[in-house]
């Protein structure tokens, strides 16, 4: 299975959380502090558990997303990508969590969003790639179990499948600690 389509989802942390609104100028000011990276901002704020608000790219799309009723960060990969599946995680999931650590450092959300270290879905958007059953996710668990570990470092996790057969091939990856972005980050690059 050559995986593309990668999608992860990060979750925010704790009840204070801003208005969705206020994120479209931030996504903004990254489309002007860019050279073409970035190309749209759209705002879907006013569908109750929906997309939020998406920074539209080539690469990728981002997104402060509701999905679920639980807001985080949606990393969307739409290009290609080279290497081993391995690979590909690892690079989607460093991505996703980078941008994490942007917002998290963006002067008007300062103090106001943070993101937990406790919880990953990695999604592949594409069902005829990877349907979502237990075989799928026999073909894929040692990649999954290798990135969990390269994610949390020492401490335990539990890798779980969304098994609703009416979704996308998802798995989360749960740690019983709840450790910072930053740490997170730093323990994907150590594992070079």
């Amino acid at each position: 299975m050559d995986l593309q389509k990668i999608n992860v989802k990060i979750f925010t942390r704790g009840a204070a959380k801003p208005s969705l609104a206020d994120f479209i100028p931030v996504f903004h000011s990254w489309i002007q502090r860019t050279d073409g990276e970035y190309h749209d901002v759209a705002d879907y704020s006013h569908v109750d558990a929906g997309p939020g608000v998406l920074l539209i790219a080539h690469e990728a799309n981002l997104s402060m997303d509701e999905q679920g009723r639980r807001r985080g960060l949606l990393f969307n990969q739409k290009q290609a990508l080279s290497g081993s599946n391995r690979d590909k995680l690892k690079f989607v999931l460093q991505q996703a969590l980078q941008k994490c650590q942007q917002l998290e450092r963006e002067p008007s959300l300062v103090g106001k969003v943070e993101f937990r270290g406790d919880e990953v879905v990695i999604c592949v958007n594409d069902r005829l790639l990877a349907p979502n059953t237990e075989e799928t996710l026999e073909e894929l668990r040692d990649d999954l179990d290798t990135i969990g570990t390269l994610l949390f470092g020492s401490k335990p996790f539990a890798l779980r499948r969304d098994d609703d057969p009416g979704r996308r091939f998802a798995v989360h990856l749960e740690s019983r600690v709840d450790s910072p972005v930053s740490l997170l980050v730093a323990n994907l690059i150590g594992g070079d």
